[in-house]
């Protein structure tokens, strides 16, 4: 069901792209995707990789993004967007070694980014639970974390209807969760790789302040 939604959706954003000029940039720019990997990505070089949805993910994921890039810097940055309008923005951010736009998720998507990226590590900002893609990861015994994640009872992943796709959940190494409303949530579903660690967009405010 999950796989016939996503086809379902990157059709209706195919016939969308004909009439808004902000889908068209996505709808091109997740097909350019594969070609920005193979030109850029270097084989000799071990990547982590960054997903944020939009430019608020964006803001959320900056502050680790920096602090590897600091600490760790034998390793690259990969970084994902899905909207333009964090692509647009972003797609020169410094620190990034590689941006381009996250094809759909499909399954064939899912095995050709993964096997172009070769990501070491990857992190999910925020909502972002991509189900083939992480899928895929896991198979490839790559660890997945969920950063400034934050859950409601309310939400898919815990409805009845949205139990397969919520098993997507369980793959994730460990979340870091903005309350601990989230916690006590994940825990109740047996989610107990959780560390509650704040919006990282109030530490980087304070780091701007400082």
């Amino acid at each position: 069901m999950y796989n016939i939604l996503m086809s379902l959706y990157a059709f209706g954003v195919w016939v969308a792209s004909h009439f808004s000029e902000k889908i068209k940039k996505m709808w091109n720019g997740e097909h350019e995707s594969f070609r920005i990997l193979q030109e850029k990505i270097d084989s000799q070089s071990q990547y982590i990789w960054f997903h944020a949805a939009s430019l608020g993910e964006f803001e959320q994921g900056l502050p680790l993004m920096e602090r590897i890039r600091e600490e760790y810097p034998e390793y690259k940055i990969l970084l994902t967007f899905f909207s333009p309008s964090g692509y647009e923005v972003r797609k020169d951010y410094p620190y990034a070694d590689v941006v381009c736009y996250l094809p759909f998720d499909t399954p064939l998507n899912a095995r050709r980014f993964i096997r172009a990226a070769r990501p070491e590590k990857a992190f999910f900002i925020k909502y972002e639970f991509w189900r083939n893609y992480i899928e895929v990861l896991v198979h490839h015994h790559i660890p997945v974390y969920s950063v400034s994640s934050i859950f409601r009872p309310n939400q898919v992943f815990f409805r009845w209807y949205g139990r397969g796709y919520g098993h997507c959940l369980r793959r994730i190494c460990h979340f870091f969760v903005q309350n601990r409303d989230s916690e006590i949530l994940l825990n109740k579903y047996g989610i107990n790789r959780v560390t509650v660690a704040g919006d990282t967009r109030f530490a980087r405010v304070r780091d701007i302040k400082e």
